[in-house]
């Protein structure tokens, strides 16, 4: 396979990313591509980067140095909205509706940036909305949303900007187990879509049962890479991450890896 190809493959590619505050490291030199149509998870301890990183990729922050590279564009520093028109846009962990508004409201937000006209937007909305399973809450107010419903609800706002590349940054956090089940098959469907799929996620549950592949970091750097069981697998991860009692169970589990525990401390952290 010729150089060409294997770039045109990736549709998010970074180059020795770095961004340091106050003296602190909070990424340092990252690279990892990320193939077009995939399901990438991010995961690592805390105060690993990983946000910041996802800050870095969407344009909130600008790194000190390296290159984010979407669909073939350098695109190093350009202002979220600038990306978010060119089909990357991101959620957050911290789940922060418009206040005031209601559900669909919200939603129609983000289908404006491809819909000028009002009522467009709202048909637009609509229709996320429904694929998102929050056709029974369209007009409630979005503070009346449960957590489950307030992260699908964030998915919403993301999906209506149409996304060719979408960062997930922890859409199951705060979620009980028959919630995560339920939460699952919607992000599955979003690269049934064609979506690309990017996400950071502590539920090792879900990490194993969704990602193909997995990146690693660990105070800013990146150390390690490859399938969920590989990962999982590596010393380096263990002794980072995972800790050497919940490594060498999941181990036991390995293409049973479907059945890991719902929810285990061990395996979730912020940042």
């Amino acid at each position: 396979m010729n150089v060409s190809t294997v770039m045109d493959d990736n549709i998010l590619s970074l180059n020795t990313i770095s961004k340091t505050f106050v003296g602190l490291k909070a990424v340092s030199d990252v690279s990892f591509n990320v193939a077009s149509g995939s399901l990438t998870a991010l995961i690592g301890p805390n105060g690993a980067g990983k946000t910041t990183l996802f800050a870095l990729i969407s344009g909130f922050i600008k790194p000190d140095s390296g290159k984010v590279i979407y669909k073939g564009e350098d695109i190093t520093g350009h202002p979220p909205f600038d990306n978010a028109s060119k089909g990357l846009t991101r959620t957050f962990q911290i789940v922060q509706p418009f206040a005031g508004q209601t559900v669909l409201e919200n939603v129609a937000v983000g289908a404006h940036l491809h819909h000028s006209k009002r009522s467009h937007a709202l048909e637009y909305a609509q229709d996320v909305i429904e694929k998102m399973g929050l056709q029974t809450h369209t007009h409630k107010q979005s503070g009346e949303l449960t957590i489950a419903f307030r992260k699908r609800l964030e998915l919403a706002k993301a999906l209506a900007t149409k996304p060719q590349l979408i960062l997930l940054d922890e859409v199951l956090a705060g979620l009980n187990p028959r919630e995560i089940q339920e939460m699952i098959p919607i992000v599955k469907s979003l690269v049934n879509e064609g979506i690309t799929v990017l996400m950071i996620e502590h539920v090792m549950q879900a990490v194993m049962n969704l990602a193909e592949k997995v990146f690693v970091l660990d105070h800013g750097s990146l150390i390690a890479e490859g399938t969920p069981v590989e990962v999982t697998q590596n010393e380096l991860v263990i002794e980072a991450y995972l800790g050497k009692g919940t490594a060498a169970r999941l181990k036991g589990y390995g293409a049973k890896s479907a059945s890991l525990p719902e929810s285990n401390d061990s395996l979730r952290s912020n940042g």
